[in-house]
């Protein structure tokens, strides 16, 4: 599809509690931030990283990218996302149709898998996206940090979870890959633009709190997530010993 009515934004934080000042950390010769945006600049024309921090606005000009200051009391990149789109509006004088949700703690990030949430949007009826990967084995099914998806017939989100649903009854929890097919999710989202303003004003719900999810917020209040699926993998950098791990694996 054509992307240009469609920006592509990168959160990017450097207090992590997990991993101080990470969107800078060096994969090779650049930092992470670096490598993510680049990633994403091989698919869509309008690309921007949202900071609140002089340290990671500077990378980002010293290698050339676009980025923009938000507020530092935002809670999710999805919150910062919305900030980030109305300034980037203003100052560029242009209106975006969607926005896509980049992490930016994922280096490898592939265009194919940015591009199958934009194709989602082909859809007018679409008002939020997200990708989805097929679970093949039960260390991925039983970790609650990594989310499950339950969609329906017509890939939409039904649910989200830390814990493997539908529960198989009548199997054994080794088996329950024989007989369903579970999904991972993949932290790649896309807004239409004037949904993400909309959910972004919404108070936190129940559900969101009690499984740490901001997705089932959304959910929640009556708003639907199309799923695309992809076969591709998601490496994320949470800490310092992921990064070290990818580097040993000679990813670079």
């Amino acid at each position: 599809m054509n992307t240009d009515n469609i920006v592509g934004l990168i959160p990017a934080r450097f207090a992590s509690t997990r991993f101080p000042g990470k969107p800078l950390a060096l994969i090779g010769d650049k930092p992470m931030i670096q490598r993510v945006y680049e990633q994403t600049s091989l698919l869509l024309k309008h690309v921007y990283v949202a900071t609140d921090d002089i340290r990671i606005q500077q990378a980002v000009l010293n290698f050339g990218g676009k980025v923009v200051m938000t507020k530092e009391s935002h809670q999710s990149g999805t919150d910062r996302c919305a900030e980030a789109l109305d300034k980037i509006e203003a100052q560029e004088n242009i209106t975006f149709n969607a926005v896509i949700n980049i992490q930016g703690d994922e280096p490898f990030i592939s265009p194919e898998q940015i591009k199958l949430v934009c194709d989602c949007f082909e859809e007018d009826a679409t008002q939020l996206a997200t990708l989805v990967k097929a679970i093949d084995n039960t260390d991925d099914l039983f970790n609650i940090n990594k989310p499950k998806v339950v969609i329906d017939h017509n890939f939409n989100a039904l649910y989200f979870s830390r814990h493997a649903i539908p529960y198989q009854r009548t199997h054994a929890e080794e088996d329950w890959l024989k007989h369903h097919r579970y999904y991972n999710h993949i932290g790649l989202y896309g807004y239409r633009s004037d949904i993400l303003r909309k959910i972004t004003k919404l108070p936190q719900s129940s559900l969101e709190l009690a499984e740490s999810l901001e997705q089932l917020r959304w959910l929640e209040n009556g708003f639907r997530i199309k799923v695309s699926e992809t076969t591709q993998e998601s490496i994320s950098i949470d800490t310092p010993e992921d990064l070290a791990n990818v580097l040993k694996k000679g990813l670079i």
